[in-house]
Parts: structure tokens; C-alpha cells; sequence
């Protein structure tokens, strides 16, 4: 078909951007493994273009961060507008007003009728860190829950948080103690009864010990599992009952990525505590707590902070994030891209046995690869060269799973369906591709 967004001239990588990838071999540490084997040049709305004007359809959003695009015009110029203000302060030394004005939008967004508190940082895994240490101070309690199938960061607490070891964990050891690991369901491979996951809390914990439990209302990293709808609400009262709090993990799911703006919001609950993070800032560093206050006081002032968190300028790209997520409809223009996501990948499975499963909620979609549908067995080497075919068609797509199987899409919610279908196309020829 002829394409309208992509277009690929050069062999990949093209020259320009195989000398900057020479460069790179020599003086880029080798764990920073990038999945695009070309160098980024420019970028607007879903397109990336790299230095020998190739230009890609981006599908990965920089790991889900570009829920509103690249570049959107409204957030360059909140980011222009700020920088010409005011780079940087910390709040801690001297405050300022971007920080109180998005504090009380995203506290005025959260879910329930507890009154809200927030704090910035800089990334989803110092959000995590931080929501732990409110949530042991809160309750004068240490341990924390954690799920199968949950990525939570890279830090010494949250990489011990996260279930899959490799790369996340490979020789980073000894891991941080006081963490305990439940059973996620996972309707395609591993649906369970609610009832397992207390079951599996007092086995390995003393629940008047836990301090909280944090859980991705929608499994990102760890494959886009979408829980069934009584999980979450059985979290909360399992919570009450035995006195820790609840953390939603939002920072992959959150920002409207799954057609409601916090994605717990689909289950009728109140977490003590969110984090959110990647998509929040249009592309720059920021994450940020939201809980309810009388919990987001708990810490003495001062035992909070963070150098950069919260730094002006990312504060003002927020405030546009959220303008242009209200202005243009985002959360209702999620769910249309999941529909269009959920009918096309059907359509797919129906002529690619490979795949084996269809999911997602909102506009947070994956397709999960297998070599056979009755076994179910992983197929990450598949999945890798569909990846490979992608890519050399003009289209990023990021892979996901406890078994790297799962293929995933982060694509902006502004991008038009023509684009959306374009890039579905191509990973229909990707497959081709593989079957042959």
C-alpha cells in the first residue's frame, strides 16, 4: 500500500545515522541497548525522523510518553514561555508557581472524595520510592506487596519490586528486603480466584507488618495484562481490613492512556496513593505522588525533596498536557483507538495463528505471541523478528512480557486513524513477513 506518514529511502541505519551509531559503540556505555537501530533527528505528532530523513512511525512513544505526540505544539510553547522565565529554583529553596498550580489540578483530577496532596520528581521509579517511604512512615509499618508481572523501576528498592530479572536485575544483588510477591491474574495464561492472593499474603507476610501494597491497575511492562474487573476492588477492601494503604502504579497505564485519566478510575476505587510519571510532561522529566493528604503528610517537612523534581519548566509542559487532554478530547479519542487497535489485531489473529491473544482497555493494547495456541508456549523469537520486520517497514513497535512475547502499542491518542491503520498495515506484512 502506499504510505502517507512512513517513508524509508536509505538502507537502515542510513550512513548518517550509522556514523552517529559509531560514535556510540565507542563512548556509550553498552547496557543503554536502544531498539531503534537509527538516530533520531526530529519528531512530530506519531513520526519520528532520524538523520538521513527516513521517517518512522513511532509506536513506542519513548516507553509511553507521548500520550499527546511529539512535540505538540502547546507544550513547546508552555516550555519556551517557562524557560525564558525560569529554568530552576527547587521548589524546596525557593517555590514557584507552576509546581501549586499543577499540585491542584492533579489533585482535583484524582479519583474519590478524600481530599488530595501531591509531590514532584523526576522519574516513575522515584515516584515509587517515595510513595513507599509516605506509605512506612503513614502506618509505622515496613513491608510492601508487590505483584507478578509488575515492573516498577530500576532503583535498588524498585528494581527488587520488579518480578522479571533479566536484564532488570541480572548481578544488580543483594536486593532490598521487606518485599513480598503475590499472584497477578492473568485471564490468558493464569486467571485465579481472589481469594489466592490473601491466601498467598498470609504465607508470606504478617499483614500487621505491611505498610502497603503497590499494583498496576494495568500490567504495562510486564505484558498489558488486563486484571478482571473485581481485582482491584477487592485489593481496597483487602487493604482496609488489614490497615496498609493501596499504591496505584499509574506511571505506563495513567494520563489517559487507558480512556479514563487515572486507569484504577475504571474499577470505582480511591487509592491512598498514585504515581504517574512518563506522559505526564509531553517528553520532559517529571512523576508525581497524588494521595490523600492526611497520608501525604505523614513525613516530618524536609524529608521529602528532590533536586529537579517538580522543576519548573517540566511543570508548565504538565499543565499543557492536561489542557490539551481537555481540549481535544483524549480520553474519548482513547477508547476509539481501541477500538480500532482490538477490531484490526483481531482481524490479524484470525489469519496469523502465532498470535495468541488480543487485550487491552483503552487505548493500552498488546498482542501476545505464542508458537502454539494450545500450549500457549512463549514465542519471543518470533516476536522479535516481527519486531525486525516492522522496523525495517518504517514502524517502532516495542515488545513487552515476562518472556519478551508480548508486542505492545503506546501510540500517541492524538494520532489520526490513517496513521493508526497505516502502521497496523505494516505489521501485517511483518507477519507475513515471519510465517513464510
Amino acid at each position: 500500500m502506499a504510505r502517507k506518514y512512513i517513508r524509508v529511502t536509505t538502507e537502515i541505519p542510513g550512513p548518517k545515522s550509522k556514523a552517529a551509531l559509531f560514535r556510540k559503540e565507542r563512548y556509550v556505555a553498552k547496557p543503554l541497548a536502544p531498539l531503534a537501530p537509527f538516530c533520531a533527528a526530529r519528531a512530530d505528532g506519531p513520526v519520528v525522523e532520524d538523520l538521513d530523513g527516513n521517517r518512522f512511525l513511532d509506536f513506542s512513544g519513548g516507553w509511553g510518553v507521548m500520550n499527546v505526540g511529539h512535540n505538540h505544539p502547546k507544550v513547546v510553547a508552555a516550555v519556551r514561555e517557562q524557560a525564558a522565565l525560569t529554568l530552576h529554583t527547587d521548589f524546596t529553596s525557593v517555590p514557584y508557581e507552576p509546581y501549586v498550580d499543577l499540585a491542584k489540578r492533579l489533585a482535583e483530577l484524582a479519583p474519590g472524595p478524600t481530599p488530595k496532596k501531591c509531590a514532584f520528581f523526576n522519574s516513575g521509579a522515584e515516584a515509587i520510592e517515595n510513595a513507599v517511604k509516605i506509605s512506612r512512615v503513614a502506618t509505622g509499618r515496613k513491608a510492601v506487596l508487590v505483584f507478578d508481572y509488575a515492573f516498577h523501576g530500576r532503583t535498588l528498592l524498585t528494581m527488587t519490586m520488579t518480578h522479571r530479572a533479566i536484564p532488570y536485575k541480572a548481578g544488580f544483588g543483594p536486593y532490598a528486603p521487606d518485599v513480598y510477591r503475590l499472584p497477578y491474574p492473568y485471564p490468558y495464561r493464569s486467571p485465579i480466584a481472589m481469594t489466592a492472593i490473601e491466601r498467598r499474603m498470609l504465607s508470606l507476610v504478617d499483614p500487621r507488618e505491611v505498610a502497603c501494597m503497590v499494583v498496576e491497575p494495568v500490567i504495562g511492562e510486564g505484558g498489558f495484562i488486563v486484571p478482571p474487573p473485581e481485582f482491584l476492588p477487592f485489593l481496597r477492601e483487602l487493604c482496609d481490613r488489614h490497615g496498609f494503604l493501596l499504591v496505584a502504579d499509574e506511571v505506563q497505564c495513567g494520563v489517559g492512556r487507558t480512556g479514563r485519566f487515572f486507569a484504577c478510575e475504571h474499577a470505582g476505587i480511591e487509592p491512598d496513593l498514585i504515581c504517574v510519571a512518563k506522559s505526564i510532561a509531553g517528553g520532559l522529566p517529571l512523576s508525581a505522588v497524588v494521595g490523600k493528604a492526611e497520608v501525604m503528610d505523614a513525613p516530618i517537612p524536609g524529608s521529602l525533596g528532590s533536586t529537579y523534581g517538580g522543576n519548573p519548566v517540566a511543570c508548565a509542559a504538565a499543565l499543557a498536557v492536561l489542557d490539551v487532554i481537555q481540549e481535544e478530547g483524549l480520553l474519548a479519542r482513547a477508547d476509539h483507538i481501541g477500538e480500532i487497535l482490538m477490531r484490526e489485531l483481531r482481524a490479524l489473529e484470525r489469519t496469523y495463528p502465532v498470535i495468541g491473544d488480543v487485550r487491552g482497555l483503552g487505548a493500552m493494547v498488546g498482542i501476545e505471541l505464542v508458537r502454539d495456541r494450545k500450549s500457549r508456549e512463549p514465542a519471543p523469537e518470533e516476536t522479535k523478528r516481527v519486531q525486525a520486520e516492522a522496523l525495517k517497514r518504517g514502524v517502532i513497535f516495542p515488545t513487552a512480557g515476562l518472556y519478551g512475547n508480548v508486542v505492545r502499542f503506546l501510540v500517541p491518542l492524538t494520532i489520526p486513524d490513517d496513521a493508526l491503520l497505516e502502521g497496523i498495515a505494516v505489521l501485517g506484512e511483518a507477519f507475513a513477513a515471519e510465517a513464510k
